[in-house]
Protein backbone atom coordinates (compact mmCIF):
# COMPACT_ATOMS: atom_id res chain seq x y z
CA UNK A 1 0.00 0.00 0.00
CA UNK A 2 0.65 3.44 -0.48
CA UNK A 3 -0.59 7.43 -0.30
CA UNK A 4 -0.95 10.23 -2.36
CA UNK A 5 -1.10 13.56 -0.99
CA UNK A 6 -2.41 16.26 -3.08
CA UNK A 7 -3.28 20.23 -2.07
CA UNK A 8 -6.48 21.08 -2.84
CA UNK A 9 -5.59 24.26 -4.55
CA UNK A 10 -5.63 22.95 -7.42
CA UNK A 11 27.08 -1.48 -26.41
CA UNK A 12 28.17 -6.76 -28.87
CA UNK A 13 25.50 -8.93 -26.99
CA UNK A 14 26.13 -6.62 -23.93
CA UNK A 15 26.99 -3.71 -24.52
CA UNK A 16 26.97 0.28 -22.89
CA UNK A 17 25.98 3.57 -24.47
CA UNK A 18 26.86 6.06 -22.64
CA UNK A 19 27.02 9.68 -21.99
CA UNK A 20 30.06 11.89 -22.97
CA UNK A 21 31.80 14.78 -21.48
CA UNK A 22 30.27 14.23 -18.10
CA UNK A 23 26.41 14.29 -18.91
CA UNK A 24 25.43 14.32 -22.84
CA UNK A 25 21.77 14.40 -22.70
CA UNK A 26 21.40 16.76 -20.49
CA UNK A 27 23.79 19.14 -22.63
CA UNK A 28 22.00 18.01 -25.86
CA UNK A 29 18.63 19.15 -24.11
CA UNK A 30 20.09 22.57 -23.66
CA UNK A 31 21.01 22.81 -27.14
CA UNK A 32 18.10 21.51 -28.33
CA UNK A 33 16.00 24.11 -25.98
CA UNK A 34 18.00 27.12 -27.03
CA UNK A 35 17.79 26.05 -31.09
CA UNK A 36 14.52 25.32 -31.97
CA UNK A 37 11.87 27.41 -32.05
CA UNK A 38 8.90 25.00 -33.21
CA UNK A 39 7.58 21.66 -33.74
CA UNK A 40 5.53 20.14 -36.56
CA UNK A 41 2.79 18.67 -34.35
CA UNK A 42 0.39 17.21 -37.30
CA UNK A 43 0.79 13.99 -36.88
CA UNK A 44 -1.71 11.27 -37.42
CA UNK A 45 -4.61 11.19 -34.46
CA UNK A 46 -4.52 7.83 -33.14
CA UNK A 47 -6.99 5.46 -34.39
CA UNK A 48 -10.19 3.96 -31.86
CA UNK A 49 -8.76 1.66 -29.75
CA UNK A 50 -5.06 1.89 -30.46
CA UNK A 51 -2.53 2.45 -28.07
CA UNK A 52 -0.92 5.89 -27.55
CA UNK A 53 2.29 5.70 -25.97
CA UNK A 54 3.49 7.99 -23.85
CA UNK A 55 6.18 10.04 -25.76
CA UNK A 56 3.61 10.41 -28.72
CA UNK A 57 1.86 12.67 -26.38
CA UNK A 58 4.34 15.21 -25.32
CA UNK A 59 4.64 16.33 -28.94
CA UNK A 60 1.22 18.43 -28.25
CA UNK A 61 2.65 19.87 -24.98
CA UNK A 62 5.76 21.10 -26.87
CA UNK A 63 7.58 23.42 -24.96
CA UNK A 64 5.68 23.08 -21.77
CA UNK A 65 7.77 22.41 -18.85
CA UNK A 66 7.71 18.75 -18.42
CA UNK A 67 10.06 17.87 -15.45
CA UNK A 68 12.76 19.83 -13.37
CA UNK A 69 15.73 17.74 -11.70
CA UNK A 70 18.94 19.18 -10.39
CA UNK A 71 19.91 20.13 -13.53
CA UNK A 72 17.25 22.29 -14.49
CA UNK A 73 14.31 22.32 -16.79
CA UNK A 74 12.87 20.64 -19.12
CA UNK A 75 10.29 20.99 -22.06
CA UNK A 76 7.93 18.03 -23.35
CA UNK A 77 9.63 19.18 -26.91
CA UNK A 78 13.20 18.76 -25.69
CA UNK A 79 12.81 15.28 -23.99
CA UNK A 80 10.79 13.98 -27.08
CA UNK A 81 13.88 15.18 -29.27
CA UNK A 82 16.37 13.71 -26.90
CA UNK A 83 14.72 10.55 -26.67
CA UNK A 84 14.34 9.73 -30.83
CA UNK A 85 18.21 10.89 -30.86
CA UNK A 86 19.46 8.56 -28.64
CA UNK A 87 16.73 5.88 -30.12
CA UNK A 88 18.59 6.41 -32.91
CA UNK A 89 22.23 5.73 -31.33
CA UNK A 90 20.13 2.08 -29.82
CA UNK A 91 18.82 1.20 -33.23
CA UNK A 92 22.87 1.64 -34.76
CA UNK A 93 23.63 -0.28 -32.13
CA UNK A 94 21.00 -3.09 -32.43
CA UNK A 95 21.08 -3.28 -35.99
CA UNK A 96 17.99 -5.11 -37.26
CA UNK A 97 16.94 -6.45 -33.71
CA UNK A 98 13.15 -6.07 -32.71
CA UNK A 99 11.51 -6.53 -29.13
CA UNK A 100 15.14 -6.69 -27.84
CA UNK A 101 15.44 -6.11 -24.38
CA UNK A 102 17.23 -3.50 -22.80
CA UNK A 103 18.93 -2.85 -19.53
CA UNK A 104 19.15 0.55 -18.13
CA UNK A 105 20.75 1.96 -14.75
CA UNK A 106 19.90 5.58 -14.41
CA UNK A 107 19.43 8.27 -12.02
CA UNK A 108 15.89 9.71 -10.40
CA UNK A 109 16.50 12.73 -13.18
CA UNK A 110 15.45 13.47 -17.02
CA UNK A 111 18.07 10.42 -18.15
CA UNK A 112 15.89 8.22 -17.05
CA UNK A 113 12.81 9.65 -19.15
CA UNK A 114 14.82 9.92 -22.07
CA UNK A 115 16.21 6.15 -22.34
CA UNK A 116 12.58 5.01 -21.12
CA UNK A 117 11.37 7.13 -24.66
CA UNK A 118 14.20 5.92 -26.86
CA UNK A 119 13.75 2.32 -25.88
CA UNK A 120 10.36 2.50 -27.15
CA UNK A 121 10.50 4.72 -29.73
CA UNK A 122 13.39 2.65 -31.54
CA UNK A 123 12.59 1.26 -34.68
CA UNK A 124 14.35 -1.73 -34.52
CA UNK A 125 14.62 -2.80 -30.78
CA UNK A 126 10.74 -2.73 -30.31
CA UNK A 127 9.81 -1.89 -26.59
CA UNK A 128 10.98 -4.94 -24.74
CA UNK A 129 12.77 -3.07 -21.14
CA UNK A 130 14.24 -4.58 -18.30
CA UNK A 131 13.45 -1.43 -15.68
CA UNK A 132 16.49 -0.84 -13.00
CA UNK A 133 17.96 1.84 -11.08
CA UNK A 134 21.45 1.52 -9.23
CA UNK A 135 21.17 -1.68 -8.12
CA UNK A 136 24.94 -3.15 -10.46
CA UNK A 137 27.58 -4.42 -9.97
CA UNK A 138 26.82 -8.04 -8.42
CA UNK A 139 23.56 -7.63 -9.34
CA UNK A 140 22.84 -6.42 -12.61
CA UNK A 141 25.02 -9.13 -14.90
CA UNK A 142 22.48 -11.94 -13.44
CA UNK A 143 19.46 -9.77 -13.64
CA UNK A 144 20.38 -8.76 -17.39
CA UNK A 145 21.50 -12.35 -17.88
CA UNK A 146 18.19 -13.92 -17.35
CA UNK A 147 16.34 -11.65 -19.00
CA UNK A 148 18.63 -11.68 -22.48
CA UNK A 149 19.43 -8.53 -22.65
CA UNK A 150 20.89 -6.99 -25.42
CA UNK A 151 21.98 -4.22 -24.22
CA UNK A 152 22.74 -2.19 -21.05
CA UNK A 153 22.79 1.40 -20.91
CA UNK A 154 24.38 2.94 -17.83
CA UNK A 155 24.99 6.28 -16.79
CA UNK A 156 28.85 7.23 -16.04
CA UNK A 157 28.31 8.36 -12.39
CA UNK A 158 26.94 4.70 -11.84
CA UNK A 159 29.33 2.76 -13.67
CA UNK A 160 32.17 4.66 -11.73
CA UNK A 161 30.44 3.26 -8.62
CA UNK A 162 30.84 -0.16 -9.51
CA UNK A 163 33.37 -2.26 -7.74
CA UNK A 164 34.79 -4.08 -10.56
CA UNK A 165 33.82 -4.00 -14.13
CA UNK A 166 31.66 -6.24 -15.53
CA UNK A 167 33.58 -8.77 -17.48
CA UNK A 168 30.52 -8.87 -20.61
CA UNK A 169 30.15 -5.39 -20.69
CA UNK A 170 32.74 -4.47 -23.04
CA UNK A 171 32.61 -2.18 -26.51
CA UNK A 172 31.80 1.38 -24.85
CA UNK A 173 30.33 3.56 -27.42
CA UNK A 174 30.36 7.17 -27.20
CA UNK A 175 27.56 9.02 -29.08
CA UNK A 176 27.82 12.57 -29.30
CA UNK A 177 25.48 13.58 -31.98
CA UNK A 178 24.28 17.02 -32.47
CA UNK A 179 21.71 18.15 -35.22
CA UNK A 180 18.09 17.31 -34.56
CA UNK A 181 15.47 17.70 -37.37
CA UNK A 182 12.27 19.36 -36.36
CA UNK A 183 10.18 16.27 -37.37
CA UNK A 184 7.98 14.67 -35.10
CA UNK A 185 7.68 11.34 -36.81
CA UNK A 186 9.19 8.50 -35.29
CA UNK A 187 9.93 5.12 -36.85
CA UNK A 188 7.25 2.78 -35.60
CA UNK A 189 3.09 3.85 -35.76
CA UNK A 190 0.91 3.44 -32.88
CA UNK A 191 -0.66 0.28 -33.83
CA UNK A 192 2.73 -1.03 -32.69
CA UNK A 193 2.60 -0.75 -29.72
CA UNK A 194 -1.06 -2.27 -29.05
CA UNK A 195 -0.16 -5.63 -28.59
CA UNK A 196 3.74 -5.31 -28.03
CA UNK A 197 6.40 -5.74 -24.47
CA UNK A 198 7.00 -2.29 -22.72
CA UNK A 199 9.26 -3.03 -20.18
CA UNK A 200 9.54 -6.05 -17.40
CA UNK A 201 9.52 -4.47 -13.48
CA UNK A 202 10.74 -7.23 -10.64
CA UNK A 203 8.55 -8.33 -7.89
CA UNK A 204 10.01 -6.71 -4.77
CA UNK A 205 11.51 -10.35 -3.45
CA UNK A 206 9.98 -10.05 0.21
CA UNK A 207 7.98 -13.40 -0.45
CA UNK A 208 10.43 -15.33 -2.42
CA UNK A 209 12.58 -15.02 -5.47
CA UNK A 210 11.86 -11.96 -7.18
CA UNK A 211 10.03 -12.63 -10.60
CA UNK A 212 10.27 -9.95 -14.26
CA UNK A 213 7.09 -9.02 -14.57
CA UNK A 214 6.17 -8.46 -18.41
CA UNK A 215 4.23 -5.34 -19.04
CA UNK A 216 2.55 -4.17 -22.54
CA UNK A 217 2.10 -0.84 -23.43
CA UNK A 218 -1.72 -1.65 -23.17
CA UNK A 219 -1.10 -2.34 -19.68
CA UNK A 220 0.59 1.26 -19.22
CA UNK A 221 -2.16 3.02 -21.02
CA UNK A 222 -4.81 1.26 -19.21
CA UNK A 223 -2.87 2.17 -15.50
CA UNK A 224 -2.55 5.07 -16.36
CA UNK A 225 -5.97 5.60 -17.85
CA UNK A 226 -7.38 4.43 -14.65
CA UNK A 227 -5.48 6.97 -12.11
CA UNK A 228 -6.11 9.58 -13.84
CA UNK A 229 -9.79 8.98 -14.29
CA UNK A 230 -9.70 8.47 -10.79
CA UNK A 231 -7.09 11.03 -9.48
CA UNK A 232 -8.28 13.58 -11.74
CA UNK A 233 -4.71 14.24 -13.06
CA UNK A 234 -4.47 17.79 -14.75
CA UNK A 235 -1.82 18.93 -16.36
CA UNK A 236 -1.76 21.88 -14.13
CA UNK A 237 -0.42 19.60 -11.40
CA UNK A 238 2.65 19.33 -10.54
CA UNK A 239 4.33 16.24 -8.67
CA UNK A 240 7.07 16.03 -6.12
CA UNK A 241 9.33 12.40 -7.16
CA UNK A 242 11.44 10.90 -4.60
CA UNK A 243 10.81 7.26 -5.03
CA UNK A 244 13.22 4.29 -6.41
CA UNK A 245 12.53 4.22 -10.41
CA UNK A 246 12.09 0.71 -10.04
CA UNK A 247 8.63 -0.22 -8.97
CA UNK A 248 5.33 0.78 -10.56
CA UNK A 249 4.76 3.02 -7.73
CA UNK A 250 7.99 5.17 -9.17
CA UNK A 251 7.65 4.42 -12.68
CA UNK A 252 3.96 4.90 -13.36
CA UNK A 253 1.90 6.51 -10.57
CA UNK A 254 5.04 9.05 -10.06
CA UNK A 255 6.07 9.98 -13.32
CA UNK A 256 4.13 8.23 -16.42
CA UNK A 257 0.89 9.71 -15.43
CA UNK A 258 1.49 13.67 -14.76
CA UNK A 259 3.96 13.40 -18.72
CA UNK A 260 1.33 11.46 -19.98
CA UNK A 261 -1.58 13.95 -19.18
CA UNK A 262 0.79 17.07 -19.82
CA UNK A 263 1.62 17.67 -15.99
CA UNK A 264 4.92 18.38 -14.07
CA UNK A 265 7.38 15.93 -12.26
CA UNK A 266 9.67 17.23 -10.09
CA UNK A 267 12.55 14.72 -9.19
CA UNK A 268 15.02 14.64 -6.70
CA UNK A 269 17.54 12.21 -6.76
CA UNK A 270 17.17 10.24 -3.78
CA UNK A 271 14.70 10.89 -0.40
CA UNK A 272 15.90 13.35 2.09
CA UNK A 273 13.47 14.70 4.99
CA UNK A 274 15.15 18.20 4.15
CA UNK A 275 14.89 18.40 0.89
CA UNK A 276 11.20 17.22 0.74
CA UNK A 277 10.24 19.51 3.60
CA UNK A 278 11.56 22.46 1.27
CA UNK A 279 9.45 21.35 -1.59
CA UNK A 280 6.32 20.73 0.05
CA UNK A 281 6.72 24.46 2.14
CA UNK A 282 8.13 25.71 -1.35
CA UNK A 283 11.12 26.92 0.36
CA UNK A 284 12.74 29.67 -2.30
CA UNK A 285 10.01 28.94 -4.98
CA UNK A 286 7.69 31.20 -6.81
CA UNK A 287 3.58 29.81 -6.13
CA UNK A 288 3.02 28.63 -9.94
CA UNK A 289 6.16 25.94 -9.02
CA UNK A 290 4.90 24.59 -5.85
CA UNK A 291 4.10 21.07 -5.63
CA UNK A 292 0.43 20.11 -5.11
CA UNK A 293 1.37 16.27 -5.66
CA UNK A 294 3.19 13.87 -3.18
CA UNK A 295 3.19 10.04 -3.16
CA UNK A 296 5.18 7.63 -0.62
CA UNK A 297 5.58 5.04 1.15
CA UNK A 298 4.76 4.93 5.21
CA UNK A 299 8.07 4.87 5.59
CA UNK A 300 8.89 8.26 3.92
CA UNK A 301 5.67 9.90 5.61
CA UNK A 302 6.71 8.41 8.83
CA UNK A 303 10.69 9.99 8.35
CA UNK A 304 9.17 13.17 7.18
CA UNK A 305 7.58 12.97 10.26
CA UNK A 306 9.92 12.47 13.26
CA UNK A 307 11.95 15.17 11.38
CA UNK A 308 8.47 17.83 12.00
CA UNK A 309 8.28 16.16 15.51
CA UNK A 310 12.22 16.62 16.25
CA UNK A 311 11.39 20.39 15.51
CA UNK A 312 8.03 21.71 16.66
CA UNK A 313 7.14 18.72 19.45
CA UNK A 314 9.14 16.81 22.34
CA UNK A 315 5.68 14.58 23.01
CA UNK A 316 3.70 13.57 20.03
CA UNK A 317 0.36 12.19 21.57
CA UNK A 318 -0.67 10.88 18.17
CA UNK A 319 1.64 8.44 16.29
CA UNK A 320 -0.60 6.95 13.42
CA UNK A 321 1.17 8.48 10.54
CA UNK A 322 -1.90 9.18 8.13
CA UNK A 323 -3.50 11.15 11.06
CA UNK A 324 -0.07 13.05 11.84
CA UNK A 325 0.18 14.16 8.23
CA UNK A 326 -3.16 15.73 8.30
CA UNK A 327 -2.19 17.12 11.43
CA UNK A 328 1.06 18.31 10.33
CA UNK A 329 0.10 19.87 6.73
CA UNK A 330 -4.13 20.13 6.85
CA UNK A 331 -4.04 17.86 3.83
CA UNK A 332 -5.27 14.18 4.34
CA UNK A 333 -3.50 11.21 2.47
CA UNK A 334 -5.33 9.32 -0.39
CA UNK A 335 -4.51 5.32 0.44
CA UNK A 336 -4.53 2.98 -2.35
CA UNK A 337 -3.79 -0.86 -2.91
CA UNK A 338 -1.62 -2.09 -5.99
CA UNK A 339 1.11 -4.49 -7.02
CA UNK A 340 3.51 -5.19 -9.71
CA UNK A 341 1.41 -7.53 -11.42
CA UNK A 342 -1.61 -5.58 -11.47
CA UNK A 343 -0.95 -1.40 -11.54
CA UNK A 344 -2.95 0.46 -8.80
CA UNK A 345 -6.41 -1.76 -7.98
CA UNK A 346 -8.28 -0.16 -5.00
CA UNK A 347 -7.97 3.49 -3.94
CA UNK A 348 -9.65 6.06 -2.01
CA UNK A 349 -11.76 8.57 -3.54
CA UNK A 350 -10.04 12.19 -4.63
CA UNK A 351 -13.37 13.82 -3.23
CA UNK A 352 -15.04 12.48 -0.79
CA UNK A 353 -14.91 10.29 2.76
CA UNK A 354 -11.95 8.68 3.41
CA UNK A 355 -11.29 6.03 6.31
CA UNK A 356 -7.86 6.02 6.83
CA UNK A 357 -6.32 2.25 7.35
CA UNK A 358 -8.91 1.41 4.64
CA UNK A 359 -7.64 1.26 0.19
CA UNK A 360 -11.19 2.52 -1.25
CA UNK A 361 -12.81 0.55 -4.09
CA UNK A 362 -11.75 -0.70 -7.13
CA UNK A 363 -10.32 1.80 -10.04
CA UNK A 364 -12.01 2.18 -13.48
CA UNK A 365 -11.01 -0.39 -15.57
CA UNK A 366 -10.37 -3.01 -12.92
CA UNK A 367 -12.21 -5.97 -11.37
CA UNK A 368 -12.56 -7.47 -8.09
CA UNK A 369 -13.11 -10.35 -5.96
CA UNK A 370 -12.89 -11.87 -2.83
CA UNK A 371 -12.79 -15.36 -2.46
CA UNK A 372 -13.15 -18.09 0.29
CA UNK A 373 -10.05 -20.66 1.36
CA UNK A 374 -8.26 -22.48 -1.93
CA UNK A 375 -10.02 -25.58 -0.16
CA UNK A 376 -13.09 -24.27 -1.01
CA UNK A 377 -12.66 -21.38 -3.32
CA UNK A 378 -16.52 -20.25 -3.09
CA UNK A 379 -16.67 -16.27 -4.18
CA UNK A 380 -17.60 -14.14 -1.57
CA UNK A 381 -17.40 -10.57 -2.80
CA UNK A 382 -16.97 -9.31 -6.49
CA UNK A 383 -16.58 -5.53 -7.20
CA UNK A 384 -15.84 -3.10 -9.63
CA UNK A 385 -16.03 0.83 -10.32
CA UNK A 386 -19.87 0.38 -10.23
CA UNK A 387 -19.75 -0.95 -7.18
CA UNK A 388 -19.16 -3.80 -5.18
CA UNK A 389 -21.77 -6.72 -3.39
CA UNK A 390 -21.45 -9.97 -1.24
CA UNK A 391 -22.53 -12.77 -3.51
CA UNK A 392 -21.51 -15.79 -0.68
CA UNK A 393 -24.54 -17.64 0.18
CA UNK A 394 -23.40 -17.34 3.63
CA UNK A 395 -21.13 -14.80 3.93
CA UNK A 396 -22.00 -12.19 6.23
CA UNK A 397 -20.13 -8.35 6.29
CA UNK A 398 -17.69 -8.01 7.26
CA UNK A 399 -16.14 -10.12 4.73
CA UNK A 400 -12.60 -11.60 4.38
CA UNK A 401 -10.65 -13.84 1.96
CA UNK A 402 -8.23 -14.04 -0.72
CA UNK A 403 -8.21 -11.00 -2.97
CA UNK A 404 -8.14 -12.00 -6.94
CA UNK A 405 -8.22 -9.32 -9.92
CA UNK A 406 -8.94 -8.71 -13.68
CA UNK A 407 -8.70 -6.47 -15.84
CA UNK A 408 -6.38 -5.05 -18.62
CA UNK A 409 -3.66 -3.35 -16.09
CA UNK A 410 -2.38 -6.75 -15.62
CA UNK A 411 0.55 -7.96 -16.58
CA UNK A 412 1.36 -10.58 -19.55
CA UNK A 413 3.64 -13.10 -17.93
CA UNK A 414 6.38 -13.66 -15.67
CA UNK A 415 9.44 -13.32 -17.68
CA UNK A 416 10.41 -17.00 -19.48
CA UNK A 417 8.55 -18.45 -16.13
CA UNK A 418 5.55 -20.36 -17.67
CA UNK A 419 4.43 -22.53 -14.80
CA UNK A 420 4.68 -19.58 -12.46
CA UNK A 421 2.74 -17.59 -14.86
CA UNK A 422 -0.28 -20.11 -14.45
CA UNK A 423 0.03 -20.76 -11.06
CA UNK A 424 -0.83 -17.38 -9.79
CA UNK A 425 -4.43 -17.40 -12.30
CA UNK A 426 -7.56 -19.21 -11.59
CA UNK A 427 -9.26 -21.54 -14.28
CA UNK A 428 -11.31 -18.32 -15.47
CA UNK A 429 -8.14 -16.35 -15.61
CA UNK A 430 -8.44 -14.46 -12.21
CA UNK A 431 -5.02 -13.42 -11.10
CA UNK A 432 -4.37 -14.37 -7.23
CA UNK A 433 -2.77 -11.54 -5.62
CA UNK A 434 -1.76 -13.22 -2.66
CA UNK A 435 -2.96 -10.36 -0.30
CA UNK A 436 -6.27 -11.28 2.12
CA UNK A 437 -8.58 -8.16 2.19
CA UNK A 438 -12.07 -7.38 3.84
CA UNK A 439 -14.79 -5.89 2.56
CA UNK A 440 -17.03 -4.16 4.86
CA UNK A 441 -20.08 -3.02 2.72
CA UNK A 442 -18.27 0.10 1.56
CA UNK A 443 -14.79 -0.08 1.11
CA UNK A 444 -12.48 -2.46 1.62
CA UNK A 445 -9.49 -3.20 3.56
CA UNK A 446 -6.34 -5.16 3.11
CA UNK A 447 -5.08 -7.30 5.70
CA UNK A 448 -1.49 -8.67 4.53
CA UNK A 449 -0.04 -11.05 2.53
CA UNK A 450 -1.86 -14.04 3.08
CA UNK A 451 1.46 -16.01 3.58
CA UNK A 452 3.31 -13.73 6.24
CA UNK A 453 0.95 -11.18 6.93
CA UNK A 454 -1.94 -13.48 8.44
CA UNK A 455 -0.93 -14.97 11.79
CA UNK A 456 -2.90 -18.27 12.70
CA UNK A 457 -2.93 -17.93 16.41
CA UNK A 458 -5.60 -20.64 18.63
CA UNK A 459 -7.74 -20.73 16.20
CA UNK A 460 -7.84 -16.91 15.31
CA UNK A 461 -6.69 -14.80 12.36
CA UNK A 462 -4.55 -11.93 12.88
CA UNK A 463 -3.73 -9.17 10.64
CA UNK A 464 0.06 -8.42 11.25
CA UNK A 465 -0.82 -5.14 9.59
CA UNK A 466 -3.28 -3.77 11.50
CA UNK A 467 -1.25 -4.81 14.82
CA UNK A 468 1.58 -2.85 13.62
CA UNK A 469 -0.89 0.04 13.09
CA UNK A 470 -2.18 0.02 16.90
CA UNK A 471 1.37 -0.68 18.06
CA UNK A 472 2.99 2.81 15.95
CA UNK A 473 0.22 4.82 18.03
CA UNK A 474 2.18 4.34 21.27
CA UNK A 475 4.57 7.53 21.66
CA UNK A 476 7.59 5.20 22.34
CA UNK A 477 7.72 3.38 19.06
CA UNK A 478 9.03 4.80 15.76
CA UNK A 479 8.91 1.58 13.80
CA UNK A 480 7.15 -1.58 14.50
CA UNK A 481 6.88 -5.26 12.43
CA UNK A 482 4.48 -7.90 13.84
CA UNK A 483 5.46 -11.98 12.76
CA UNK A 484 3.82 -15.27 13.65
CA UNK A 485 6.16 -16.76 15.43
CA UNK A 486 5.30 -20.94 15.65
CA UNK A 487 4.10 -22.13 18.79
CA UNK A 488 3.23 -25.57 19.46
CA UNK A 489 0.33 -24.96 21.41
CA UNK A 490 -1.03 -21.99 19.57
CA UNK A 491 0.16 -22.95 15.76
CA UNK A 492 1.68 -19.20 16.16
CA UNK A 493 2.10 -16.48 18.71
CA UNK A 494 1.86 -12.68 18.05
CA UNK A 495 5.24 -11.55 18.05
CA UNK A 496 6.34 -7.50 18.09
CA UNK A 497 9.59 -6.27 16.89
CA UNK A 498 10.09 -2.80 17.53
CA UNK A 499 12.01 0.45 17.64
CA UNK A 500 11.70 2.83 20.20
CA UNK A 501 12.06 6.49 20.62
CA UNK A 502 15.73 7.21 21.91
CA UNK A 503 16.16 7.35 25.18
CA UNK A 504 12.87 5.75 25.94
CA UNK A 505 12.62 2.09 27.26
CA UNK A 506 9.28 -0.04 27.20
CA UNK A 507 8.48 -3.72 28.49
CA UNK A 508 5.67 -5.94 27.15
CA UNK A 509 3.20 -5.33 29.89
CA UNK A 510 3.57 -1.60 28.66
CA UNK A 511 2.65 -2.47 24.79
CA UNK A 512 0.11 -4.86 25.40
CA UNK A 513 -1.78 -2.71 27.56
CA UNK A 514 -1.52 -0.06 25.30
CA UNK A 515 -2.86 -2.78 22.43
CA UNK A 516 -5.89 -4.20 24.29
CA UNK A 517 -7.38 -0.70 23.91
CA UNK A 518 -7.69 -1.22 19.74
CA UNK A 519 -7.26 -5.22 19.70
CA UNK A 520 -8.65 -8.04 20.60
CA UNK A 521 -7.14 -10.36 23.21
CA UNK A 522 -5.95 -13.05 20.54
CA UNK A 523 -4.47 -10.14 18.75
CA UNK A 524 -2.71 -8.61 21.52
CA UNK A 525 1.46 -8.92 20.85
CA UNK A 526 2.65 -11.93 23.56
CA UNK A 527 6.22 -11.48 22.89
CA UNK A 528 8.49 -8.23 22.58
CA UNK A 529 11.83 -7.70 20.70
CA UNK A 530 13.73 -4.38 20.91
CA UNK A 531 15.66 -3.62 17.77
CA UNK A 532 18.02 -0.37 16.55
CA UNK A 533 16.68 -0.90 13.54
CA UNK A 534 14.01 -3.01 10.94
CA UNK A 535 15.70 -3.91 7.83
CA UNK A 536 13.63 -2.96 4.97
CA UNK A 537 14.38 -2.38 1.17
CA UNK A 538 14.41 0.44 -0.84
CA UNK A 539 10.10 0.48 -1.40
CA UNK A 540 10.27 0.69 2.36
CA UNK A 541 8.83 -3.30 2.41
CA UNK A 542 10.55 -5.50 6.04
CA UNK A 543 11.04 -8.63 4.24
CA UNK A 544 9.49 -10.91 7.17
CA UNK A 545 10.26 -14.51 6.67
CA UNK A 546 14.27 -12.64 6.56
CA UNK A 547 13.58 -10.69 9.96
CA UNK A 548 12.27 -13.70 11.55
CA UNK A 549 15.71 -15.66 11.40
CA UNK A 550 17.24 -12.91 12.64
CA UNK A 551 15.33 -11.80 15.55
CA UNK A 552 14.06 -15.44 16.56
CA UNK A 553 17.33 -17.44 15.26
CA UNK A 554 15.74 -21.16 14.91
CA UNK A 555 12.58 -19.71 16.04
CA UNK A 556 13.95 -19.86 19.51
CA UNK A 557 12.63 -16.74 22.31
Amino acid sequence: MGSLLRRSFYSSAYGIARCQKNNLIVRRLQQTHAALSSINETHEPPRNNNVVPIFRNAIKFGDKTALRDLQGYYTYRGLFLSSRQFAGELSNILKEGQQERIAFLMPNDARYVIVQWACWMSGQIGSKVVITTTEFAPLLEPIASKCNCRLIVLDNALRLLAMKPLPRLANNRDTDVEYFDESSETPLKDEFYNDSDAMFVYTSGTTGTPKAVVLTHKNLQSQMNALISAWKWTDKDIVLHTLPLNHIHGIVNVLMCPLYIGARCVMLPKFETSSVWAQLLAVNLQNPERVNVFMAVPTIYMMLIQEYEQLFSKNPKIREYVHTVCKITGHRLLERYGMTETGMVLSNPLEGQRIPGTVGTPLPGVQVRITGPSSTPEVLVQGSSSGSKVVGKEAKIPVSGDLQVKGESLFREYFNKPEATAKEFTSDKWFKTGDTAMYDGNVYSILGRSSVDIIKTGGYKVSALQVETVILGHPDIIDCAVVGLPDITWGQKVAAVAVTREGSEILLHQIREFAKKSLPDYAVPTVLKIVDKIPKNNLGKVNKPNLLAAVFPNNKI
